[in-house]
């Protein structure tokens, strides 16, 4: 089993990687192997709108997402982590967000993986930033976990919240304990996209 952790901070070993990290151990505690993947210092373009993924399952914009394609399909469980700029996620876990609707087909899609939040801020933005990735696990058929909230403003401070600390191992402890019940959803039924409305029928 394998669980990937998804640093969406452009910071290196900022406050978010860390909780990511901390996530991570707890579980490698109950028996996982573990990845973590930081965005930081890596090219991921925003999505083109192209749809071209829609018809081939393939992304014509080669950077490293192409690499991040391959971990989130090979992975169990996914955690999602990203601090609050402006009062939403990062720039960047948004451009890996949008570029994973190439993820569109029954042999290469994160149905059936467990999806964890980490979500960081200095004040407030944790709510929206929590809804937004919490859908994003919803609309994949992903199955939720739990959720870590804190607060930190300085590098290394997030070391300083304990009970936060604590949290993040504990997440990690429960996406392993999730992945290994096998839970499927029923293959019959798509993804819905869409608002049924005027370019629906």
């Amino acid at each position: 089993m394998k669980i990937l952790g998804l640093s969406c901070s452009p910071r290196r070993q900022g406050n978010t990687e860390t909780l990511v990290s901390e996530a991570l151990i707890g579980a490698r505690h109950e028996g996982a192997e573990t990845e973590l993947f930081s965005v930081s210092g890596r090219e991921i373009k925003p999505c083109d709108g192209c749809n071209a993924c829609y018809a081939t399952g393939e992304c014509h914009i080669k950077d490293d997402m192409q690499d991040v394609y391959q971990k989130l399909l090979e992975s169990d469980g996914i955690i999602f982590g990203t601090p609050i700029y402006l009062y939403s996620m990062t720039a960047q876990a948004k451009a890996l967000l949008d570029r994973t609707f190439a993820l569109n087909r029954p042999e290469k899609s994160l149905a059936n993986k467990v999806g964890g939040v980490v979500v960081i801020a200095g004040s407030i933005g944790i709510i929206d930033a929590v809804k937004d990735l919490y859908f994003y696990i919803a609309i994949h058929k992903m199955l939720p976990a739990n959720l870590v909230a804190a607060y930190a403003t300085g590098k290394g401070e997030i070391r300083k919240r304990e009970l936060g600390m604590k949290a993040s191992w504990n997440l990690g402890r429960e996406m392993v304990q999730i992945a290994a019940k096998k839970f499927e959803f029923p293959g019959e039924f798509t993804r819905n996209f869409f608002a049924y409305g005027t370019h629906t029928h």
